[in-house]
């Protein structure tokens, strides 16, 4: 699931920007980026994660901002009369006034005293509640798009659950058709053609292709496992792999619905609710 967060803390001592966001993944990978030297607290950082977040690449941005003062600069002297005496030097005419501003450009001319950092270990616990409030933040907004595909796999449930509806009342059908065309076809191999066919074997062969084509124990599992689709969905809990195992249950009855039933309106039904069951898998691949 997508997601994004924020959180910032700032005072005169510094400022503090940290960001979260994520793309879709069926594992959990972490990606960060932290100013120096707070790259030695990666693993704490991704501790937080890995207590909030399942799935999904996160991606966790941490800047640290540091007001400058002008002691934090300094020019070198040395280096400066340096350059200036070798570039009078090889002036043609001599004499000529040297560029400073060209010469303040050369390298090690001016110095970046930068004071040593604090401690980062030191700063943990204000980057760790600034941490937690972005990722507050992230979860919210991955609830609101939860609450979006939960509405939309609970319409595509109710699809599945009306082409079933069709397939369980077609399946008797099915039989009540074979029957009529197989009674119909005996006769007329009497008629024609002076066969002799015992009632019992007609009844044999009706009864084989009954329990051949019964679709009645599958329909009765998909139906099932469709109840505890809807169940798994209204969970208050991560519902994400366990959507997974139960629309791979609810692939097989409908498979196995498809290999019985010798039935072309029974066929689209399956050809439908594979459909909508591959679209249920492309979805819940971002669900947690």
């Amino acid at each position: 699931m997508t997601g994004y967060g924020e959180a910032r803390l700032q005072d005169a001592r510094w400022s503090v920007c940290v960001e979260v966001r994520s793309v879709n993944n069926r594992h959990l990978k972490i990606i960060t980026k932290l100013s120096e030297p707070y790259t030695a607290l990666e693993p704490e950082f991704e501790r937080l994660i890995r207590e909030t977040v399942r799935r999904g690449t996160i991606n966790l941005q941490v800047r640290v901002e540091r007001p400058r003062k002008a002691d934090d600069y300094r020019l070198n002297i040395v280096a400066l009369a340096s350059y200036r005496e070798q570039l009078m030097s090889i002036q043609d005419p001599p004499g000529v006034l040297v560029d400073m501003a060209a010469l303040l450009s050369l390298p090690g001319v001016v110095e970046d005293r930068k004071p040593p950092a604090d401690d980062p270990h030191s700063d943990w616990p204000a980057l760790s509640s600034a941490v937690q409030e972005a990722l507050r933040k992230f979860q919210g907004s991955r609830a609101e798009e939860g609450r979006a595909m939960g509405d939309e796999l609970l319409v595509m449930g109710k699809s599945i659950a009306d082409h079933l509806t069709i397939i369980a009342d077609r399946g008797p059908e099915v039989v009540a058709t074979y029957h009529k065309r197989l009674t119909e076809r005996v006769q007329a191999l009497v008629q024609n053609e002076g066969v002799t066919i015992e009632a019992r074997d007609l009844v044999r062969e009706i009864g084989i292709f009954s329990e051949r084509a019964d679709i009645s124990e599958e329909v009765i599992r998909l139906r099932a496992h469709l109840g505890q689709y809807l169940d798994v969905i209204h969970e208050p809990e991560s519902a994400g792999r366990k959507l997974e195992f139960v629309v791979q249950e609810m692939g097989r009855e409908t498979n196995t619905i498809g290999s019985k039933a010798n039935d072309i309106e029974i066929s689209r039904g399956v050809v439908e609710i594979k459909g909508m069951l591959e679209k249920i898998r492309e979805l819940i691949q971002n669900v947690e």
